[in-house]
C-alpha cells in the first residue's frame, strides 16, 4: 500500500518517473488496470522534498547521501546546484554512484502548458513526460497535453518501456530534465555491486586473486641479459603504473559470488575497472527487449531504429585538464598519444585497461610490425647504397652510354616519330641499375623470410599477452542477432505464417534461437543477396580493369600526341609516367572510399546473423575490392606491359593507329619503382592527412555547429562547465578498427609484394608507422568515444588476410625478378653466350634487327633526321635476323631465357617457402616460458583453493557452539556451502568455472 501522503496519479506512457526500489522491482504496474503510476508527494511534499535535498547536499562532504538507494533520479534546474569541487564528472547527482554508460537521444515537443493552482514545490507532469517543481498557487495539479508527434510519442514509448526494462535488470538511471523546446537527453547508467558480481559470474569475467607469485625467468644467461636490455632500453619504457612492477602477477580466476573469500575485494565500487563496468552494463543493454518496439532485442537496434540516438561509456575525465590530478586518459595522451614520445615503446597494459583487449591486440601488433620494419629498412638501405655504389661498374648500362656503339632503334610510334639512338636512354638505364641488381634477389629471399618471422612472433606475442591479461580459456561469448537480421526474419513470417506463428516471435529470443526452421533465414531467403554480392563484385572488379585500360589508352594517346611537338617531343616519356601515375593515385583514392561504402552495402543485404560474422565478411569484401583497387595497376606495369606490343612491321594496334605501349629501353624495372613509390606515398600522407585528420575534424566541427542551431537556447553555466557526457557526445562515434587494419593490410601488401623492384618501401613504412601511432593514438584518446571494451584472444581473420599476402609475396616476387627485371636474361647470357665469362656485348645480344625497307605502307617516319640510307633498326626482343631462313621468328635465346625465368621461378618459390617452413617449424607459437607459466599457475591454483577451503574450515570450528547439536549442525551446513558443488540456493547462479574440477 502505499504511504500516508502519497497519491496515485496515471503516468503517461514515456513519462519519466522517480521510483523506489520497490517501485523499480515491481514495475510501478497497477496489478488491476496495469496501469503506470507515479507516485505525486501531497501536503508534507515540501519537507520530505527539501530533506532529501539536503541530504543530497550533504553526501559530498564524505556521508553517504540518504537518497542513494533510490533507483531513479531526474535533474532539475530549479533544485539546488553543487559546488564545483563538491560535483563529479563521472558520478551521479549524488556524488556517490559512478556513471557506467550513457545513453543520449534528441526530443523534440510541441506546446506543453503546466496548469498553475498547486501549492509550493510539486511534481507537474507535462506534455513531453517530463518532471518539473512549479511555484504557483492553486487548486490541485492538473494535466493539459500540448499536440505531440505521434512518431516522436512512439519513440517515448518505446524509451520508456527500455528503461524501465534495464531497471528491473537492476540497473539504476539517472536522467536529464527536458527543459527546452527540442535537445539532447542523456540518461546516465550505474551498476551497483549486486549486478556488476551477477553479470561477471554470468560472463565468466577474470578477476585477480588474493595470491601473488614472481614470474621467473629460466636459466641464468637469459635472465642477465634481459636484465641488461631492460636497463639499455629503460629510457624507451613510458612513465606509467604497469610498467612498475612486472614480475610480479596475480592468480586469476572467474568470478563467482560463491567463492568471494578468494578475492582481494577491498572496496567493491573500485574492485571492478572501469572498462569492465561499462563492458557489464553493455552486455545487459544488448539482450535487454523492447516489445512496444516490435520485440528488437538491444540498444543496438534502438539505436537502428532511431529511438536513441547514441550510447557510449564515459571517457576518464578530460585529458587536457589543468591542475597535476591524473587519470587513465591523461595519462595515455601524455605518454602515448603526443608525437613527442614517438620514440618510446607503447603502454600496452594501459591501452588494453582503457580500452580493452581488441584495441590493444590491434596496437601491440602495430607496434610489432613496425619494429620489424627497422631491419627491413636497415637491408633495403643497404641494398639501394650497393646499387648507387655499383652504378658505375654496371657493364650493360655503360655500353647503352656509349656513343659510339650507335645503336639506331627503331621508331615509338607511326609517322611522327623517327628513328633514335639507344645512348638516349641513358639516364634511365643508370637508374635502373639502382634496384635492378644482384642484390635485390637476396632482399626479396630476405623479405619472404621477413614476413614469415614476423607472422611467427606475433603468434608469440599474442600468447604472451594472453597470459599476462588473462585471455587464456576464453570462450567466445554469445552473441546476439543484429537489428537487420530480426527485421528479415520478423518480414519473413509476416509474409509466410500465419497469426499465431507471428506471435510467437514475441516469445524470449533464447526461445526462439533454439528454432531452426521458420524463424532462421534459410538459403532460399539469402540467395538473392548471395547473387547481388557476386555480381556487384564481379562489376567492381571490371570496373577496375576497365579504369587501368583507360588510363593505358591515355598513355597511348597522350604519348602519340606529344611526339607531333618537337619541342615535347624529348620529354615524351617522363611526361607520360608521371601524369598517369598521378591519375591512377587519385582514381584509387576516390574508388577506396566508394568500395569500402559498396562492401559495408553489400554485408547488409546479405544479412549475416552476428556482429561478427558481419565484420568478417565486411572485410574479406572490402579487402578483396581494394586489393585489386591499389595493385591493379602495379600488376598490369609488372607483368603485362611491353607483353604483346608485337614487333616492327607487325605491331598490334589498340585503335586504328595507336600501338600498345613498350617498356623503356632500359626495362619496365624503373617504371615499375616509380608508379609502386608514388601510389605508396600518395596514399600514406593523403590519407593521413587528409582522411584521418582533415575529416574527422570537420565532422566534430558541423556536429558542433549543428547542435548549437538546433538547440537555440544555450545555458551559458552548462556551456562554461560541461558534464563528461557532454563531451564525450561531442566527439566522432567509434566505428571498429578495420579501416586501422585495412591500411596496416594493404601496406603490408606494398612492403613485401613488390619489394625486389623497390627496396625502399621498407623505410617509407617505417616512417609512415611511426606517425601511424600516435595518429591512431590522438585519435582514441582525443577524437573518439570511448569504445566498448571487447575481450578476444586474437586478432581474427585479419592474420589469415597477412598469412596469404605473406605467400602470395614469394611467388610475385619471383615472377618480379624473373620476368620483370633482367637478371634472368645477363646471367643466361654471361654463363651460356658470353665469350669471356662477362656482361660485355649483352645490349647488342639483346636487340634484334629489322629491315626498314618492311615498314607498312604509311608507317615510315616523315622528316627523318637520319641518314636516308639507314637500312636497318634495331627493337629489344630475341628474334631471328631478317636474312634468316625464319626471319623474326622467335630465336633459341629466347628460349633459353624463357626456360631459365621458368626454372627460377620453380626454385625461387620452393627454396623461399622451405625455409619459411622451416623457420615456421624452429618458432614455436607458444613461448617455452609462458607454458611453463600456465601450468604454474594451474598448480598455484589449486593449492590457493585448498589453503582458503582449509582456513575456512578453521575458522568454522574456532567460535564455541552454544550446544554440541547445534555447534555440529552449523559446522555440517557451513561445509556444505563451502563445498565445490554444482548446487546454488534457489535465485543464486552458480557457475561452473567455480568448481575445483575445472581448474
Amino acid at each position: 500500500m502505499a504511504s500516508p501522503g502519497l497519491r496515485d496519479i496515471p503516468l503517461l506512457p514515456g513519462s519519466p518517473r522517480r521510483l523506489s526500489p520497490r517501485a523499480g522491482s515491481k514495475g510501478g504496474q497497477d496489478p488491476k488496470h496495469g496501469q503506470q503510476y507515479l507516485k505525486v508527494l501531497g501536503p508534507r511534499a515540501p519537507d520530505l522534498q527539501g530533506s532529501s535535498n539536503r541530504d543530497s547536499g550533504q553526501s559530498c562532504g564524505g556521508g553517504r547521501a540518504h537518497n542513494s538507494s533510490i533507483v531513479n533520479n531526474y535533474m532539475d534546474a530549479n533544485e539546488p546546484v553543487f559546488s564545483e569541487a563538491c560535483l563529479s564528472l563521472m558520478h551521479f547527482r549524488d556524488n556517490q554512484r559512478k556513471v557506467d554508460y550513457v545513453l543520449a537521444y534528441h526530443y523534440r515537443k510541441r506546446g506543453a502548458h503546466p496548469v498553475h493552482g498547486f501549492p509550493g514545490h510539486s511534481l507537474a507532469i507535462v506534455s513531453n513526460g517530463e518532471t518539473g517543481k512549479e511555484r504557483h498557487a492553486g487548486g490541485p495539479g492538473d494535466i493539459e497535453l500540448g499536440p505531440l508527434d505521434a512518431l516522436e510519442e512512439e519513440r517515448k514509448e518505446q524509451r520508456e518501456e527500455f528503461e524501465h526494462n534495464l531497471l528491473e535488470a537492476g540497473l539504476e538511471l539517472e536522467k536529464d530534465l527536458e527543459s527546452k523546446n527540442q535537445g539532447s537527453v542523456f540518461v546516465r547508467i550505474h551498476a551497483p555491486w549486486q549486478v556488476l558480481a551477477r553479470e561477471a559470474e554470468f560472463l565468466k569475467i577474470k578477476v585477480p586473486t588474493k595470491k601473488m607469485y614472481e614470474i621467473r625467468s629460466e636459466g641464468s644467461i637469459t635472465k642477465k641479459f634481459n636484465e641488461i636490455l631492460q636497463k639499455l632500453s629503460s629510457p624507451l619504457k613510458p612513465r606509467v603504473p604497469e610498467h612498475s612492477n612486472d614480475r610480479m602477477k596475480n592468480l586469476s580466476y572467474p568470478f563467482s559470488r560463491e567463492k568471494m573469500y578468494l578475492y582481494n575485494i577491498q572496496d567493491k565500487d573500485t574492485f571492478f575497472d572501469n572498462a569492465t563496468r561499462s563492458r557489464i552494463v553493455h552486455e545487459i543493454l544488448k539482450r535487454t527487449a523492447c516489445s512496444r518496439a516490435n520485440n528488437t532485442m538491444g540498444i543496438n537496434s534502438l539505436i537502428a531504429n532511431n529511438i536513441y540516438e547514441a550510447a557510449y561509456p564515459l571517457h576518464d575525465g578530460e585529458y587536457d585538464s589543468p591542475g597535476d590530478d591524473m587519470n587513465d586518459r591523461k595519462l595515455l595522451y601524455q605518454e602515448w598519444a603526443c608525437y613527442g614520445v614517438f620514440y618510446k615503446f607503447q603502454p600496452i597494459d594501459l591501452i588494453r585497461k582503457y580500452f580493452g583487449e581488441k584495441i590493444g591486440l590491434y596496437f601491440a601488433w602495430l607496434g610489432l610490425y613496425t619494429s620489424f620494419l627497422i631491419p627491413s629498412s636497415i637491408i633495403g638501405v643497404i641494398v639501394f647504397l650497393y646499387g648507387c655504389a655499383t652504378i658505375e661498374e654496371d657493364i650493360p648500362s655503360k655500353e647503352m652510354c656509349d656513343q659510339q656503339n650507335a645503336f639506331t632503334m627503331c621508331p615509338l610510334c607511326d609517322k611522327s616519330c623517327d628513328y633514335w639512338n639507344l645512348s638516349s636512354a641513358c639516364g634511365t638505364a643508370r637508374a635502373s641499375h639502382l634496384f635492378d641488381n644482384p642484390a635485390t634477389v637476396f632482399f626479396s629471399i630476405f623479405m619472404a623470410l621477413w614476413a614469415t618471422m614476423f607472422l611467427e612472433n606475433w603468434k608469440r606475442l599474442q600468447m604472451r599477452l594472453g597470459y599476462f591479461w588473462d585471455l587464456t580459456g576464453v570462450e567466445e561469448e554469445e552473441e546476439h542477432s543484429r537489428p537487420e537480421y530480426e527485421t528479415k526474419v520478423r518480414e519473413k513470417m509476416l509474409k509466410e505464417s500465419d497469426k499465431s506463428v507471428v506471435q510467437k516471435f514475441g516469445t524470449n529470443m533464447s526461445e526462439r534461437e533454439d528454432e531452426d526452421d521458420e524463424d532462421k533465414l534459410t538459403w532460399k531467403d539469402r540467395f538473392p543477396g548471395y547473387l547481388m554480392n557476386f555480381t556487384s563484385i564481379l562489376f567492381m572488379i571490371a570496373l577496375t580493369f576497365s579504369i587501368v585500360f583507360a588510363v593505358i589508352v591515355y598513355r597511348i594517346t597522350t604519348a602519340a600526341a606529344l611526339s607531333l611537338n618537337k619541342a615535347t617531343r624529348s620529354n615524351v616519356r617522363v611526361t607520360v609516367t608521371a601524369t598517369a601515375v598521378i591519375i591512377n593515385l587519385v582514381v584509387i583514392l576516390i574508388l577506396d572510399e566508394i568500395y569500402g561504402a559498396v562492401a559495408s552495402w553489400l554485408t547488409k543485404i546479405e544479412v549475416p546473423k552476428t556482429e561478427q560474422t558481419f565484420e568478417e565478411r565486411l572485410i574479406l569484401k572490402a579487402f578483396l575490392l581494394k586489393f585489386v583497387n591499389a595493385y591493379s595497376p602495379i600488376f598490369y606495369v609488372a607483368f603485362f606491359k611491353g607483353r604483346f606490343v608485337g614487333r616492327p612491321g607487325s605491331y598490334v594496334y589498340v585503335f586504328d593507329g595507336y600501338r600498345m605501349e613498350e617498356c623503356a629501353p632500359g626495362g619496365c624495372l624503373m617504371e615499375l619503382c616509380i608508379q609502386l613509390s608514388i601510389i605508396m606515398l600518395g596514399k600514406q600522407l593523403i590519407q593521413n592527412n587528409i582522411f584521418e585528420i582533415g575529416v574527422p575534424k570537420l565532422k566534430k566541427l558541423f556536429r558542433k555547429l549543428k547542435d548549437e542551431t538546433e538547440l537555440g537556447e544555450t545555458d551559458s553555466a552548462h556551456s562554461k562547465h560541461p558534464e563528461q557526457w557532454d563531451l564525450d557526445y561531442s566527439l566522432e562515434p567509434y566505428t571498429g578498427l578495420t579501416p586501422e587494419y585495412m591500411e596496416m593490410i594493404i601496406q603490408f601488401g606494398f612492403v613485401t609484394l613488390f619489394v625486389a623492384s623497390f627496396p625502399l618501401a621498407p623505410v617509407f613504412a617505417l616512417l609512415n608507422n611511426v606517425i601511424e601511432v600516435r595518429l591512431d593514438a590522438k585519435k582514441f584518446v582525443t577524437e573518439l568515444r570511448r569504445p566498448d571494451a571487447v575481450r578476444t584472444k586474437d586478432i581474427g581473420i585479419w592474420f589469415d588476410i597477412l598469412s596469404g599476402i605473406g605467400k602470395f609475396s614469394v611467388i610475385s616476387n619471383a615472377f618480379v625478378i624473373a620476368v620483370t627485371s633482367d637478371f634472368i636474361p645477363r646471367l643466361v647470357y654471361q654463363y651460356a653466350y658470353s665469350h669471356n665469362g662477362t656482361l660485355h656485348g649483352f645490349v647488342n645480344h639483346t636487340l634484334s634487327f629489322f629491315n626498314v625497307s618492311q615498314l607498312k605502307e604509311g608507317t615510315q617516319p616523315e622528316n627523318s633526321q637520319f641518314d636516308p640510307e639507314v637500312q636497318f633498326c634495331r627493337f629489344k626482343d630475341y628474334r631471328e635476323p631478317p636474312w634468316a631462313p625464319n626471319p623474326y621468328e622467335f630465336s633459341k635465346q629466347y628460349w633459353s631465357v624463357l626456360s631459365a625465368r621458368l626454372a627460377f621461378v620453380i626454385i625461387f618459390q620452393n627454396l623461399v617457402m622451405f625455409l619459411s617452413v622451416l623457420v615456421d617449424w624452429m618458432i614455436p607459437d607458444i613461448p617455452t616460458d609462458i607454458s611453463d607459466q600456465i601450468k604454474k599457475e594451474k598448480s598455484l591454483l589449486v593449492d590457493f583453493f585448498l589453503k582458503e577451503e582449509h582456513e575456512k574450515l578453521k575458522l568454522m570450528d574456532e567460535p564455541a557452539p552454544r550446544s554440541q547439536g547445534e555447534g555440529h549442525q552449523s559446522r555440517r551446513s557451513l561445509a556444505a556451502s563451502s563445498a565445490p558443488s554444482g548446487r546454488s540456493q534457489p535465485g543464486s547462479i552458480a557457475s561452473s568455472g567455480s568448481q575445483h574440477t575445472n581448474v
